[in-house]
C-alpha cells in the first residue's frame, strides 16, 4: 500500500506489517506508519491481560487473609488505576515514540539513563516471572502424564521456553497487536468455561474469614496497583506511538484504560472466588490457582495457561528493549531483545533451581511502586506543564536541543525523582519480603498501622516537588501558541 515503507536515516526500507521483523526502536514513527487504530490498543492490552497470572494475582490477596467482600473492594479501587496506564498512553500518538524517550523530557537525555535503568530492570522481573510459570507449568504438565524431568531436562525446558518467548518481540509491533488481539478472543471463551466450572461449585456461605484490619488490606490494594494500572505505566507509550497523531486524546485513555481494567476486574474476582472452593492449588504451588475445576480439565488449563504467559511478556520484553535502547546502548531493538531473552533465561534457571520464587517476587512487586510512582507523578505533571507538547526532534537528540539542559542532565526532576522515591519508602509495608522493611510511619497513624500507601506519596511527593522546581523553567520551554 502506498505510504506503508519509508526510507530512514539509515537509508533502509522499513515496513509496518504484522509477521516482519520490526526495524524501528526508539526513532520517530513516521505519520505514514501509525497505521494502529484504538480499538487496536483496546485489544492489545485486553490480549494480555486475559491471564492466568491475574487470576493468579486474586488468589493471592486472598492469601492475606481477607473476606470476599474485602477482596472485591480492593480488586474495584485497585483497577481504577488504570487510569494511569490511560494517561501514560497520551503522549505516545503526540511525539511518535517510546515512554523512555519521552521521559527525556522532564529529566534530560543523560538524567534519564536513571529511571530507564529502574524501569529495565523492572520488565526483566516481570519477564523472569512469565518465563518462570512457563517452566513450572510445563514441568507440571510432564508430573502429570509420568515424567518427572531431571535437572538438565529443566534447563532445556527454560532454554526453549526462553526462546518461544523471543519470538513475538522480535518481530515487533505490528506482530504483538494482531497476535493479542486474536488471543483475546480465544481466551475469554476459555475463561467462561472456567467461570462456568467454578459457578457451578461456589457456595459461599461455606467460606468464612474474620476481616483484616485496613492496613492490611492497604497492602492487598498496593499489590494490585502495582500488578495492574501502575505497573503498565511504563509500557504505555511504547504501543499507542503507533496510533495516529490525530488520534483524540479521549480515545486513546480510554483504549488503554479499559483494555487492561475490565478483564484484570474479572479474571481477579474469579480468582477470589475460586480460593473460596478450594485451597488445592493445580498440582504444584509454583502456579497459584485454586483447583475450582474438574481433575480433566487440568491438562486443557495447563496448555492454555502456557500460551497467555507467553502473551502477557511479550509486552513487556518489547518495551525492555527500547528501554535498553533508550538507555544508550548502540544496539537494534532485535539485538536488545535478544539480551533480554539471555538474562531472562540465567536468572529464571537461578531461581528455579535455588531460589524462593514467592518471597523474591512479592518484594519486586512491593518495591518497584517505590521508584515507579514518582516517575510517572513527574512524567505526568511535566506533560501539563508543556500544554501536552513535545518537540520530538529534541527527543530524539542525543546532545544539545531543547532538553539537554545542564549536561544531559535536569536537576528538578532527578530531585524530585529521589525525594519521591525517600516518601514512598517513608510508607511501605514489605514486612513479609526480601529485603524485609517497613517505612517508619508506617506504624504512626491510629488504625492504619503496618499500612502501605507508597504508591500515593511517591506519585503526590515527585509531582509535587518537581512542579515547585521546574514550573517556571518548563513554561519557558513551552510555545504560547
Amino acid at each position: 500500500m502506498s505510504g506503508d515503507i519509508v526510507a530512514d536515516s539509515y537509508g533502509d526500507s522499513r515496513e509496518y506489517a504484522a509477521f516482519k521483523i520490526e526495524q524501528r526502536g526508539i526513532d520517530l514513527i513516521p505519520d505514514a506508519e501509525r497505521k494502529m487504530r484504538p480499538s487496536g490498543l483496546f485489544w492489545l492490552w485486553s490480549g494480555a491481560v486475559f491471564n492466568v497470572e491475574f487470576l493468579f494475582y486474586g488468589t493471592l490477596i486472598m492469601t492475606f487473609g481477607l473476606t470476599v467482600a474485602q477482596a472485591i473492594a480492593a480488586i474495584l479501587v485497585g483497577n481504577l488505576f488504570y487510569a494511569l496506564l490511560g494517561f501514560a498512553s497520551l503522549q505516545g500518538p503526540k511525539t511518535g515514540t517510546t515512554a523512555f524517550m519521552v521521559s527525556r523530557a522532564p529529566f534530560g537525555a543523560n538524567g534519564n539513563r536513571l529511571v530507564a535503568l529502574f524501569n529495565w530492570f523492572t520488565q526483566v522481573g516481570f519477564e523472569i516471572e512469565g518465563i518462570y510459570f512457563v517452566v513450572a507449568t510445563v514441568i507440571l504438565l510432564f508430573s502429570l502424564h509420568g515424567t518427572n524431568l531431571d535437572g538438565p531436562a529443566k534447563i532445556v525446558v527454560i532454554i526453549v521456553a526462553a526462546l518461544l518467548q523471543m519470538i513475538v518481540p522480535l518481530l515487533g509491533h505490528a506482530t504483538i497487536s494482531k497476535i493479542l488481539r486474536y488471543l483475546a478472543y480465544v481466551f475469554i471463551v476459555f475463561f467462561a468455561v472456567l467461570a462456568g466450572f467454578t459457578f457451578d461449585k461456589l457456595h459461599l456461605s461455606t467460606f468464612h474469614a474474620k476481616p483484616v484490619s485496613f492496613a492490611v488490606w492497604t497492602t492487598a490494594l498496593v499489590l494490585l496497583i502495582s500488578v495492574g494500572g501502575l505497573g503498565w505505566t511504563e509500557n504505555g507509550n511504547d504501543y499507542s506511538r503507533y496510533l495516529p497523531r490525530s488520534t483524540p486524546g479521549s480515545r486513546t485513555f480510554w483504549s488503554a484504560t479499559l483494555g487492561g481494567a475490565i478483564p484484570s476486574v474479572i479474571l481477579e474476582i474469579l480468582g477470589v472466588l475460586a480460593y473460596t472452593i478450594t485451597t488445592k492449588t493445580v498440582g504444584i504451588a509454583q502456579i497459584g490457582v485454586p483447583e475450582s475445576f474438574p481433575s480433566w480439565f487440568v491438562t486443557p488449563f495447563l496448555i492454555f495457561a502456557i500460551f497467555q504467559l507467553l502473551s502477557i511478556n511479550t509486552i513487556d520484553m518489547y518495551s525492555s528493549g527500547v528501554t535498553l535502547q533508550a538507555l544508550g546502548l548502540p544496539i537494534r531493538r532485535w539485538g536488545a531483545v535478544i539480551i533480554d531473552t539471555v538474562v531472562c533465561a540465567v536468572v529464571t534457571g537461578i531461581i528455579l533451581f535455588h531460589g524462593n520464587f514467592y518471597t523474591d517476587f512479592s518484594g519486586f512487586l512491593l518495591y518497584i511502586v517505590v521508584w515507579l510512582a514518582p516517575w510517572f507523578g513527574i512524567l505526568i505533571t511535566d506533560y501539563l506543564l508543556r500544554r501536552r507538547r513535545y518537540d520530538p526532534t529534541a527527543l530524539q537528540s542525543s546532545r544539545g536541543g531543547l532538553y539537554w539542559r545542564n549536561g544531559g542532565v535536569h536537576w528538578p526532576a532527578i530531585i524530585a525523582q529521589v525525594v519521591g522515591m525517600v516518601a514512598a519508602l517513608m510508607w511501605i509495608n514489605a514486612a513479609f519480603a526480601v529485603p524485609s522493611y517497613t517505612g517508619p510511619i508506617s506504624n504512626h497513624f491510629p488504625g492504619l498501622a503496618g499500612g502501605d500507601f507508597s504508591w500515593a506519596l511517591g506519585i503526590v511527593v515527585g509531582a509535587g516537588v518537581y512542579w515547585l522546581l521546574a514550573a517556571r523553567s518548563i513554561r519557558q520551554e513551552t510555545p504560547k501558541s
